[in-house]
């Protein structure tokens, strides 16, 4: 029998090569053979993932008076997962397939048959998503604890410790961002859909006849914020939760989705969580959760109007959204267009050549720059590859230095994007680069 033929590459496939050749993402464990859709992130990924956080917190908490920050627990009471209907509520429908012994979700399949083989399947049964293990050395149900499928329950149970010392009034908001667990029927694409991920979540907390004007509110928020990110517009879209979507504790919920390389795919939530949750705690605990209005001596259980964002779903729109494949002079360049607001790294100094005293003055430049921004030096091989290299990991800007340098103390900068280059005074580069970048 011949070899059954390869599937053709795809533009999907070309940026998980590039994010592992460069640094940005791993298999788990991959020496051992890996662990599905667990992922590891190096030196780029790391710096793009903690830039993608940073964005989504400054944006959140230090531009705003309404909105605290806490870092809940992973691990929580088990009580705290049953009041909340994860114990029991939060299931996906498992098949089997009978032929390959693939598994899937079912509400993802289009047709009841495997897409792999086209094999029959198993009846639907439905099986829970949370991770389960003990606490202390017997392992028996009284130890049994739940590594967290989210980090909003983490807010909602410590609503009375941020709300006292803070002095916040309704309306206000809790912000987290934290590591949260499902164990996926069918996880993939990338790090789109992962059993590990890291969530970022914002829990308003409103008066009850406000909540369709906050609801509104906050989904022009939150699409403002990825026009700020620099994501292209043609590719976002709202889609509305009809009746059979909704989640048992919501009102109303809409998803922005991106269209990746595989497809429309939710990256964030914005719900109207009513005060489901909150009446839930209130109830299971005896704690009144509710809030006393000073002003209008009324009392009353806030409404929840939750933003929720994934940073590793983030992380991979901006990849996608800033792929590019192009001929230059002849030979295909690889570039992220990534905004200087996320990048890696923000600013790439090269001496033209090794010699001259070029060198010299470039690691002066660079030491300097690298106060304020996140830098690399490079003095190997040919400047245009240097310049490739770079704009392969999204660098917005580099900065050479040549044989003019050292007469005139001017130096190139060069843009990513659009590859223009102006020369400019070396000791302007902090405040020409800071304005470049805002």
């Amino acid at each position: 029998m011949g070899k059954k033929p390869k599937k053709p590459e795809t533009i999907m496939d070309r940026l998980v090569s590039l994010c592992k050749r460069r640094g940005f993402v791993f298999q788990s464990s991959e020496i051992y053979g890996g662990v599905n859709s667990c992922w590891d992130y190096g030196p780029m990924g790391v710096e793009l993932k903690r830039n993608v956080r940073d964005f989504w917190w400054r944006t959140m908490t230090q531009a705003r008076d309404d909105i605290e920050g806490i870092d809940a627990a992973i691990l929580m009471h088990p009580e705290v997962w049953r009041t909340s209907g994860h114990v029991d509520g939060f299931t996906d429908p498992l098949v089997d397939c009978k032929k390959c012994k693939s598994r899937f979700r079912e509400d993802t399949l289009e047709d009841k048959v495997c897409p792999n083989c086209g094999g029959e399947l198993t009846e639907p049964r439905m099986f829970n998503l949370m991770f389960k293990t003990f606490m202390g050395p017997v392992e028996d149900d009284a130890s049994v604890v739940y590594l967290r499928p989210e980090t909003a329950q983490g807010i909602y149970v410590n609503y009375l410790n941020v709300q006292g010392p803070s002095r916040q009034k309704i309306p206000f908001g809790i912000a987290q961002i934290g590591k949260a667990f499902r164990n996926e029927i069918s996880p993939g694409n990338f790090i789109f859909r992962s059993r590990e991920f890291e969530q970022m979540e914002m829990q308003y907390f409103i008066h009850p006849s406000e909540d369709d004007q906050w609801f509104e509110y906050w989904k022009e928020q939150r699409w403002a914020f990825y026009q700020e990110l620099g994501i292209d517009e043609a590719k976002l879209r709202w889609h509305e939760h009809g009746p059979n979507e909704l989640a048992h504790y919501a009102k109303a919920a809409y998803d922005i989705e991106f269209e990746f390389p595989f497809g429309w795919r939710e990256i964030e939530g914005v719900h109207n969580r009513t005060d489901f949750d909150r009446s839930r705690h209130k109830e299971a605990t005896g704690v009144d959760l509710s809030f006393f209005d000073d002003q209008t001596k009324e009392r009353f259980v806030p409404y929840i109007i939750e933003t929720s964002a994934g940073v590793d779903r983030m992380m991979l729109v901006c990849l996608c959204n800033g792929y590019r494949e192009e001929e230059v002079k002849g030979e295909k360049r690889v570039s992220l267009s990534l905004s200087p607001k996320v990048a890696p790294i923000k600013v790439a100094v090269f001496p033209l050549v090794k010699k001259h005293g070029m060198p010299e003055v470039a690691r002066k430049i660079y030491a300097d720059l690298q106060k304020h921004f996140k830098c690399f030096y490079d003095e190997k091989s040919a400047v245009g590859r240097r310049y490739r290299r770079m704009d392969e990991v999204g660098t917005p800007f580099c900065v050479t230095v040549d044989g003019d340098t050292l007469e005139d103390q001017t130096v190139t900068i060069r843009e990513r994007d659009s590859m223009e280059q102006i020369r400019v005074a070396s000791d302007q580069l902090v405040s020409i680069l800071t304005e470049k970048m805002a």
